[in-house]
């Protein structure tokens, strides 16, 4: 019988063990032991701050974690999350649409607000210019006088001093004016934040009539303008055969006055009327007359004079009839 292979060893013969490593240490030469010094370890010299690593600990064999067991999902605790998610999707869906189909009535009211926003802001601006004491009146101004004295007009108005711009009476304006009978026509302006502008427009004279042995300066209106003891220069005298001013005479004579260029306006001495029909005047100079006849057809009349004056000599008497319109004639005297 065959015996297994290795069972003849003795059993005394160990395995041969390891070849251990056979480097030898050369042999250093002998040193005085007074003179040694043993060094310890410790940091180098080039980084004294280096710590002498300690030899790594030999680690254990990694053991094997116990597996976790994986519990079975619960089917009625997931099927409940699986509703709530679904009830959030449909909620934030429904907002969706909600948001969607009601983005023109938003659009509209944010609209409305805004024009309700800016209609509040005006209406405060509005009360601010209104009955703010900041906006009230304290100077006016007068301009376009030559007869009147501004003082008197500016004295007139300061029963509105202190009074809002935006609230001044302008029918107490109106009835402290009217009792200067030289004021035409005024226009006031309100410039902002404290004045008030006065601009006047003052009758203008069409000429004299005297009354009474008084000289007075109307106006076509009749109104009187400036009254003298002696004739007042510059204008013509009116001669309507001691009738009124309201008269059908004294009303043709200043329409025949008025329809006269400036420059022969100037020129006329006199004026006279008993009638509507009847109207007549002289120039300076060598009394020139000029028979007009009716006030109708007068820049015809005014056009024909001017032709005829400028065929004579200033310095000639006579006496121009342009009653006619169609047939002026000159008569010398």
């Amino acid at each position: 019988m065959k015996r297994p292979e290795g069972f003849d060893k003795s059993a005394a013969q160990p395995d041969p063990l390891p070849a251990k490593s056979r480097w030898k240490r050369s042999p250093q030469p002998e040193k005085d032991n007074t003179s040694a010094r043993v060094l310890k370890p410790g940091p180098s010299v080039a980084n004294p701050e280096a710590k002498p690593t300690a030899a790594p600990k030999p680690t254990a064999e990694a053991r094997p974690r116990p597996t976790k067991q994986r519990k079975e999902p619960n089917p009625e605790a997931h099927a409940k999350r699986q509703l709530r998610r679904a009830a959030r999707a449909r909620k934030r869906a429904e907002k969706a649409e909600l948001r969607r189909f009601t983005r023109r009535a938003r659009t509209r009211k944010f609209v409305w607000l805004s024009i309700s926003g800016l209609v509040v802001v005006l209406l405060a601006l509005i009360a601010v210019a209104v009955f703010s004491p900041i906006l009230a009146l304290r100077t006016v101004v007068v301009d376009g006088t030559d007869r009147i004295d501004p003082a008197e007009v500016q004295a007139a108005v300061e029963t509105q001093q202190g009074t809002p711009l935006a609230l001044l009476d302008f029918d107490a304006i109106n009835e402290e004016l009217s009792v200067f009978p030289l004021i035409r026509s005024y226009v006031t302006e309100i410039v902002p934040p404290d004045t008030l502008l006065v601009h006047i427009v003052e009758r203008e004279p069409i000429g004299s009539v005297k009354i009474d042995g008084v000289f007075t300066l109307v106006d076509p209106a009749g109104i009187t303008i400036q009254e003298s003891a002696e004739r007042i220069p510059g204008v013509p005298l009116i001669d309507i055969g001691g009738a009124d001013v309201s008269s059908s005479a004294f009303t043709a004579a200043t329409e025949v006055l008025l329809s006269l260029p400036t420059e022969l306006r100037a020129r006329v001495e006199s004026v006279s009327a008993t009638t509507k029909d009847d109207v007549s005047f002289v120039l300076t100079g060598v009394g020139q007359r000029v028979v007009w006849g009716s006030a109708s057809d007068s820049d015809e009349k005014a056009a024909l004079l001017e032709a005829l004056i400028s065929t004579r000599s200033s310095d000639e008497a006579g006496e121009f009839d342009v009653s006619a319109p169609s047939n002026g004639i000159f008569r010398p005297s």
